[in-house]
């Protein structure tokens, strides 16, 4: 893993354009170092007033961060690199390395101090992974040039902007030690699949949840949300507990939330080894009750080879649209690049990112303050992920939610949930 070193010529040139530009205007001309960036995609006709980086996971081997890639290059000609009157430049960069494919943290922190000292960049799209942004927002919105956005596609993990129940100490504050917001996502939480659970045992008309957890970060996550929404919607909580991801034997388990006879049972974590167990025994114990599932249980196909028929009728939950719902721009892009859903992130709702930034440096007045500023308060309409806006924190309201139902040992679309975020509250 290679770090970007900046020499003094280079400090020199940038403060230079600080002071010359008071943090506003197009200092064009600068890019990043080809250690961990490509080189500069534009229209061709001169250097660009300003870059838009990709930071994101690219030697990861499912490799749907190179389509993320392509599709940002793609959308950015399709607006002729261009976002109002200024023009714009694109480089994509790697934030992983072959030991952390995920990944690398202290890359991702030396890539955040090399975008916040680059004033030609102007927003950031990433990262892959939840704990890059983590450790990327601190040093992009402490930039001497202003909050530099961060908008990501894939982050799930709720404590980057607000508390949940699987929140480390000090989330989500450790990431903004200005006190000002420069974090979006285009991803539902992993705690607002808790919410959605809630809004789907409502439309089932169901009366009583039982909530199980792993006791993990993750877990706690989904099954607090599950918890604090219920509160919130008026649905009776039948009692709760939690599974040790080692266990193997589940009948004291199976046998408590049978005395209590709930209409279902919320299953907050992630499968473990012998949750396939737990399952069956659920089902021999309560066989009306319906079963509820974040996307720890996915993929159906590894779910249903675990439990058989015994998965037949579970609801399990992913984040974000099923691709049949994403709009023009993002079917195109699916065509180009490949279908992928919102969960994974994909060329779509890459694309997306792209909207979002190009949109709201147009309306700025140039400088990185303004883009932020515009990135989380001006809503979308008929994007390629519909009508949404961010909330303060930085989360998407409503939250696309997708629910897959497991049929006769396969997988269907049985609904999609619009979750509000002000159930956050």
């Amino acid at each position: 893993m290679k770090r970007c070193a900046f020499g003094l010529s280079f400090l020199a040139a940038v403060a230079l354009l600080v002071l010359a530009a008071g943090a506003i205007g197009a200092p064009s001309g600068q890019v990043l170092p080809p250690t961990f960036c490509s080189k500069v995609v534009s229209s061709g006709t001169g250097a660009p007033d300003y870059l838009i980086v990709s930071d994101l996971a690219l030697q990861n081997p499912d490799r749907v961060a190179t389509k993320m890639v392509a599709a940002i290059r793609f959308v950015l000609a399709q607006h002729g690199f261009k976002a109002g009157r200024y023009s714009i430049g694109y480089q994509s960069c790697d934030d992983s390395t072959a030991q952390n494919p995920q990944g690398d943290l202290a890359k991702c922190a030396a890539n955040a101090k090399a975008y916040a000292a680059a004033l030609s960049v102007i927003g950031v799209i990433g990262a892959w992974y939840s704990a890059c942004s983590g450790a990327e927002l601190p040093i992009l919105g402490s930039s001497k040039a202003g909050p530099l956005a961060l908008v990501s596609p894939t982050n799930t993990q709720p404590g980057l902007t607000h508390a949940s129940g699987g929140s480390a100490p000090g989330e989500p504050g450790r990431y903004y030690p200005t006190g000002r917001r420069n974090f979006a996502r285009l991803v539902a939480p992993d705690d607002f699949q808790g919410f959605a659970a809630v809004l789907l045992a409502r439309q089932l008309r169901l009366r009583s949840v039982f909530v199980l957890d792993d006791a993990e970060s993750y877990g706690l996550d989904v099954a607090v949300g599950f918890k604090r929404a219920a509160r919130s919607l008026g649905l009776r909580l039948a009692g709760s507990a939690s599974w040790d991801v080692s266990q193997s034997n589940f009948d004291n388990l199976a046998r408590r939330v049978a005395q209590v006879h709930p209409d279902a049972v919320f299953l907050g974590g992630f499968a473990c080894p012998h949750c396939g167990v737990l399952i069956k025994e659920l089902r021999k114990r309560i066989p009306t009750a319906r079963l509820i599932a974040p996307d720890g249980f996915l993929p159906i196909e590894s779910l249903v080879k675990a439990v058989g028929s015994s998965a037949n009728g579970m609801f399990v939950i992913g984040p974000g649209l099923p691709p049949s719902r994403f709009g023009a721009l993002g079917q195109k892009l699916q065509q180009k690049f490949g279908a992928s859903s919102a969960e994974t992130g994909g060329a779509p709702v890459a694309g997306q990112a792209v909207e979002i930034l190009l949109a709201a440096l147009a309306r700025s007045d140039g400088s990185r303050s303004s883009v932020t500023s515009h990135v989380l308060a001006d809503p979308v309409h008929g994007g390629i992920l519909g009508d949404f806006s961010f909330d303060r924190n930085g989360d998407l309201t409503p939250s696309s939610v997708t629910i897959h139902r497991v049929r006769r040992g396969g997988e269907t679309i049985d609904r999609v949930i619009r979750v509000p975020s002000r159930l956050v509250r």
